[in-house]
C-alpha cells in the first residue's frame, strides 16, 4: 500500500507545480495583454505624458517575483533557505549545550 501512496503523492505534487507554472503563464499572458492595451490608450489619450510606464513597472515587478517564486529561483530565501537556517541554529544549541555540560 505504500508504493500507491508515493505514486500518489508524487502526481498530486506533479499537478501542483503544472498548476503554478500555468498560474505563472497566466499571469504573464495578461501582464503583456493589459499592458498593451494601457500603450495603445496612453498613445491615443495623452501623447505628451508617457504613464503606462507606471503600472508596466509595477506588475512587472511582481510578474518577475512570482515567475521566480514559480522556477524555483530565488537567491535569497529559497526553499532550502528555511531548512539551512533551522539545522544551522539546531547545530548552534547544541554547541552551547556542550558548551555549559564543559563548565
Amino acid at each position: 500500500m505504500e508504493p500507491n501512496y508515493n505514486e500518489q503523492e508524487r502526481y498530486q505534487q506533479a499537478r501542483k507545480r503544472v498548476e503554478e507554472i500555468k498560474g505563472f503563464y497566466g499571469n504573464l499572458t495578461a501582464y503583456i495583454a493589459v499592458n498593451i492595451t494601457l500603450l495603445a490608450i496612453n498613445l491615443l489619450t495623452s501623447p505628451e505624458h508617457l504613464w503606462f510606464f507606471y503600472p508596466m513597472i509595477g506588475w512587472g515587478i511582481g510578474v518577475v517575483f512570482h515567475g521566480m517564486k514559480v522556477f524555483n529561483y530565488m537567491p535569497f530565501l529559497g526553499r532550502d533557505w528555511e531548512a539551512r537556517k533551522m539545522k544551522e541554529f539546531l547545530e548552534e544549541e547544541e554547541k552551547q549545550k556542550h558548551k555549559q555540560n564543559w563548565n
